[in-house]
């Protein structure tokens, strides 16, 4: 599946060549890290930086359980012998996890139904013959087509077809569109409960259109609703929608009786079957947005907790050592400010141990440096036996500092918003630095 997604995602990207996103998608799929490829496969992936790596992998860890989705489907209705060429060509081009779920929902196993009931009793071939409008008279038609009596045999027609409607994908689309864009949430007391959900008063009669809700007021309105002291639905003009579908599904010839039989059928399917289906489903997606962003917010504000400045401070040269790409050398400021970045090669294959000696001395006596921060990753060991052998322009002490996790940092969201100009090279040396400063507000970064 990689080639079909490096298509799908090179399409939807629009700024690298296939080749680049396919050789991305390999290095994901043999266990590749965003942080390792970012860094150390540019030349495979066309320069693509942590950003548009973990657009790609998290588009393509979708699109692989979309897959895995699909085959499910097309298995359970072929089980069912209603698999065709062109219901597998749909299900097989469509991207959209809730359009996928539409075109199943007609073929999914329901539990007993009334519409499943009145199959049993044989009245869907007189439900095909109203609802494909083939017929003038639905009384005749029922009359002439199942042995059993009239009201019960277009009931029964009618349920079937009001299942029909709502399982239609194009209109369950059409339905869920104006839910997007013009729904209204509300809310209102339990009769009885003013006094002990007072906490709650402020959405004892609230409503507003659903797209202006804060999270803060959605997650309230549904906590109290589950307190059992509110009411809380999410609604759209019923009456707008029913005339919208029974203009979809009545064909201008029909004639008065089939067409107020198919519209009242719409009316049922839509009001007992798709709006509650579908409101649920908006109510469930509006959830999952609020929870986001409260957890978004809690973290935020844990952060600024866990992050405070410690007492003392120091100013710091900090070492990203490493072999032929050199070593990231950056100044840290007191509170930890990106001051100035160089690379030094006191490593082979350069060995280039002047030239360094002479840049970090300079930087050393340029900002004042107190200390020096060397990560304990490849090249550390030789770069601190480099750096005891100088002798710097003023007293500075030299540390060793774990540098797990600075390549998380570097590649992360945080990372980008502190240094959006910089390499992940520069970011990773920042890190390094920084813990010694503040250790636990440095690696708080990489956790959260």
């Amino acid at each position: 599946m990689v080639n079909v997604h490096a298509n799908i995602i090179t399409q939807e990207l629009g700024s690298h060549l296939r080749k680049h996103v396919a050789a991305c998608l390999r290095l994901l799929d043999e266990g590749a890290t965003v942080p390792f490829i970012a860094r150390y496969r540019k030349e495979a992936t066309g320069g693509m930086d942590e950003v548009t790596v973990h657009n790609v992998k998290t588009r393509h860890d979708a699109l692989s359980e979309l897959d895995k989705r699909k085959e499910y489907i097309k298995e359970v209705i072929k089980g069912a012998g209603a698999l065709t060429p062109e219901l597998e060509s749909r299900i097989d081009e469509t991207l959209d996890p809730v359009a996928l779920e539409d075109i199943y929902l007609p073929y999914k196993p329901k539990r007993n139904t009334r519409a499943q009931a009145a199959r049993a009793l044989g009245l869907e071939p007189l439900a095909r013959l109203i609802f494909g409008q083939k017929v003038t008279d639905p009384a005749s038609a029922a009359v002439q087509t199942v042995d059993l009596p009239q009201a019960q045999a277009l009931a029964g027609a009618s349920d079937i077809i009001a299942e029909w409607v709502s399982e239609d994908d194009k209109a369950r689309a059409i339905v869920r569109n104006k839910f997007q864009r013009s729904a209204v949430i509300s809310s209102r007391v339990v009769k009885g409960k003013e006094a002990e959900g007072e906490n709650y008063a402020n959405y004892f009669a609230f409503s507003e259109p659903l797209r202006m809700c804060t999270s803060h007021r959605y997650l309230a309105m549904r906590r109290g609703e589950a307190d059992g002291f509110l009411k809380v639905s999410i609604d759209i003009d019923d009456e707008e929608m029913i005339e919208r579908l029974g203009r979809k599904f009545v064909r201008p010839e029909a004639s008065p009786e089939v067409a107020d039989f198919i519209k009242n059928a719409v009316k049922d399917g839509y009001k007992r079957l798709m709006r509650p289906s579908i409101e649920t489903e908006i109510a469930a997606m509006t959830k999952e947005k609020s929870d986001s962003s409260a957890i978004q917010l809690f973290a935020d504000n844990v952060r600024q907790l866990l992050m405070s400045a410690p007492l003392g401070s120091k100013r710091v040269l900090a070492i990203d050592p490493g072999y032929r790409t050199g070593c990231k050398v950056v100044v840290l400021d007191e509170q930890g400010k990106l001051l100035e970045h160089q690379v030094v090669f006191p490593t082979p294959p350069a060995n280039d141990f002047v030239g360094a000696a002479d840049t970090l001395c300079y930087l050393v006596d340029k900002y004042r440096v107190d200390a020096l921060a060397v990560g304990t990753g490849s090249g550390g060991r030789e770069t601190e036996r480099f750096l005891r052998d100088v002798v710097f322009p003023r007293k500075v002490q030299v540390f060793m500092v774990s540098e797990q996790g600075a390549s998380i940092y570097s590649a992360s969201e945080a990372g980008r918003e502190e240094f959006p100009n910089e390499d992940v090279t520069v970011r990773g040396a920042v890190s390094i630095g920084r813990r010694l400063l503040d250790p636990l507000a440095e690696h708080v970064k990489i956790i959260l």
